[in-house]
């Protein structure tokens, strides 16, 4: 892999400078403070861009005329509420995928688990398996990689087609603050797609407390941070005891293979539920989920959440699958969280209870708020926006609308130090591009696999941190050498569904001048505003950055598979201006 030079890694973290569509219906007029409006000191241009950009995954060829028609004010409020908003064509296009079609206990009912396979046919075969055994793991296995690949799919497709972008927008912002793996294990990919389309999405514009509550009770999420493991310790009371006969009984239907109690099978169920309190979801729905790493909380609170929420588990596939709550496991001791009192003798009403107090926390307020302010207006917001959002969240009982909408129509958000001052993550790039050239959905995986490629592979994220939304997460020598090969590659035709000639008046442009043809690439793609030293890059063909390269034997990539060799004319012009630093702002 080749470095960068320094000098021109800074200038790049630096710079700040059609398909059918469905019927949208316009809002009425939307009232917009006339003092607030009057402080925004981005050009009317430059807010429709900056409003597609930061609201949207980028826009499509028709969307800017749009907005300017019926107004910047009147779109955002428009996209405030997607359920006004027809999304048919993204319904049927997703609609066709078995994971959105069905729940995810529907899905682990309907195909076995490999590993638990592998365990079945190893009890009866120690010899080797059968060639009717293997053609079922075989079979069980192909199932699981396509749920999973269905999964990546049906999400970046959506992303692409929907009409509804700021909710794919907040979608994609959620599921990165609940951030789950994928790599977590064999039964997490089963919870993964219910977990976006039936958790996440729905709740994106709702209320918090609402999100909260369903992230806390959703399989993927107890899956991955352990909680549906999480019992009482040993000697803290249970509020049904795990010898009493209706424990035994519940446990035998959860695991029917454990009835026999000297099975192993039994043993191993048995050593579970007596492992005690696990305190990863505890802690995380502290530090990450509400409060903040800052936001005043002490061990004892964590492992006291923790308490709350045992017994919070996930049902076995024959008990249909999902969220349940199972009093064996609850420890039923009285509980203090940051200083309120959980009274002793209680069952779910405990992590109910939690919920309510950690939703409603001024810490949680202000973590949102200023989470939210990051995401849309820049890397550091200003701390009057913050409080701003904050109180807003207060006021309105965590009411994520009208949080976003304190944001977005803020003098903050179209200040002209806002206008490109966001570096997008490799998914904001790829879409980007695809609606950019008004490109159409594959179904293959290859689209989430180029994603991946750039950095950030879908429901890749190992640590519950989630992706970074700031510069410095993204711009590493690798990272920026990576984006403008992307837009060679693009430029070569090898991003699936994406043609480099599909900008407006493309064939109008083949026997143009050079000089015409950039003009035509800059206002398709770069909003009409671009540097001097881009504008060079694409009028003569010539990228600095790649020139400036030199060897880095440190890097740790693989030669990347986008790459390609740039393409002449206006092709050309397209891959460099995607690979230029105006295109990989926001």
């Amino acid at each position: 892999m080749r470095r960068l030079a320094p000098s021109i890694v800074l200038a790049i973290a630096a710079c700040s400078s059609a398909s059918p569509r469905a019927s949208i219906p316009v809002p009425e007029r939307v009232a917009v403070d006339a003092f607030s409006t009057a402080l925004r000191t981005q050009t009317a241009d430059q807010q429709v861009l900056h409003a597609l950009s930061r609201l949207t995954f980028g826009p499509r060829p028709d969307d800017e005329a749009r907005v300017r028609a019926i107004g910047v004010d009147r779109w955002i409020e428009e996209q405030l509420h997607p359920e006004r908003l027809d999304d048919a064509r993204a319904d049927q296009w997703t609609g066709e995928f078995e994971v959105v079609q069905k729940t995810a206990a529907q899905l682990e009912s309907e195909y076995q688990n490999p590993g638990a396979l592998v365990n079945q046919l190893g009890a009866r075969a120690r010899g080797g398996l059968t060639r009717e055994d293997s053609a079922l793991l075989r079979q069980a296995r192909q199932n699981l990689r396509r749920i999973a690949e269905e999964t990546q799919v049906s999400r970046v497709g959506r992303a692409l087609l929907s009409d509804r972008q700021l909710q794919e927008v907040m979608t994609d912002f959620w599921l990165n603050h609940f951030s789950v793996f994928a790599g977590k294990g064999i039964r997490e990919q089963y919870y993964l797609a219910d977990y976006e389309n039936r958790v996440i999405r729905p709740r994106a514009l709702g209320k918090f407390r609402d999100l909260l509550g369903a992230v806390a009770q959703s399989p993927a999420m107890l899956f991955y941070l352990d909680n549906w493991e999480s019992a009482a310790d040993s000697g803290r009371p249970r509020l049904v005891d795990l010898n009493a006969p209706a424990a035994r009984r519940a446990v035998a239907r959860r695991f029917p293979a454990a009835a026999n109690p000297q099975s192993p099978v039994a043993q191993q169920v048995q050593r579970r539920l007596r492992a005690g309190l696990n305190e990863n979801y505890g802690r995380e729905l502290l530090e990450l989920h509400t409060l903040g790493v800052d936001g005043g909380y002490t061990q004892q609170d964590v492992i006291n959440a923790a308490r709350a929420l045992t017994g919070w588990t996930i049902a076995g596939p024959r008990q249909g699958g999902g969220f349940t709550f199972t009093p064996f496991m609850h420890d039923a001791g009285e509980k203090r969280v940051l200083g309120h009192t959980l009274k002793g003798g209680r069952g779910i009403e405990d992590g109910e209870e939690l919920l309510d107090i950690v939703a409603r926390h001024p810490s949680t307020a202000r973590h949102i708020a200023f989470k939210l302010a990051r995401r849309f207006v820049s890397d550091t917001p200003s701390e009057a926006l913050v409080s701003r959002a904050a109180a807003t969240f207060q006021r309105t009982d965590g009411d994520i609308r009208e949080v976003v909408r304190t944001i977005v129509t803020s003098p903050e958000f179209f200040s002209r130090e806002a206008y490109r001052a966001k570096v997008k993550s490799p998914f904001e790039v790829v879409l980007s591009t695809l609606r950019a050239l008004d490109a159409q959905p594959d179904r293959s995986p290859r689209t989430a696999q180029v994603i991946a490629s750039l950095g950030q592979p879908v429901y890749g994220r190992q640590t519950p941190d989630g992706w970074p939304d700031t510069a410095d997460g993204w711009l590493g020598t690798g990272a920026i050498l990576n984006r403008i090969n992307f837009g060679l590659a693009v430029a070569a035709g090898r991003l699936p569904g994406a043609t480099p000639l599909a900008i407006p008046g493309a064939d109008a442009l083949r026997q143009a001048s050079r000089e015409v043809q950039v003009d035509a690439v800059v206002h398709a793609l770069l909003g009409g505003d671009v540097s001097p030293v881009t504008r060079s890059v694409l009028l003569t063909g010539r990228n600095p950055l790649l020139d400036a390269a030199t060897p880095d034997a440190s890097s740790q990539m693989q030669p990347e598979p986008m790459t390609a060799r740039p393409q002449r004319g206006l092709a050309q012009i397209v891959g460099l201006a995607l690979g230029s630093p105006e295109f990989q702002r926001r």
